[in-house]
């Protein structure tokens, strides 16, 4: 090989090693930001999770509470009818 073969190989050889080393730099923080992209989405999970079962029992808790106020208002508006006509 002559010199300007050898000086071409390490040149490239260390543009290679150069982008190697960037890489696996790259390649770790990229690793890094994908785990905090996954506790950030089992934590958004876990509060819709929540919020879907707080929603459901508000759900199951509203529909007799709005039946006794339409009870309660029939039951007011007959004892003042009661009243009314005395």
């Amino acid at each position: 090989m002559n010199d300007t073969a050898v000086i071409t190989l390490i040149v490239v050889s260390a543009a290679l090693v150069v982008f190697l080393l960037l890489l696996s730099i790259a390649l770790g923080y990229f690793i890094s930001i994908l785990k905090q992209v996954k506790r950030i989405t089992e934590r958004a999970e876990n509060v819709a999770d929540t919020m879907e079962s707080a929603a459901w029992t508000f759900q199951k808790a509203a529909s007799p509470l709005a039946v006794l106020k339409i009870i309660g208002g029939i039951v007011e508006h007959a004892a003042g009818f009661k009243k009314k006509g005395k």
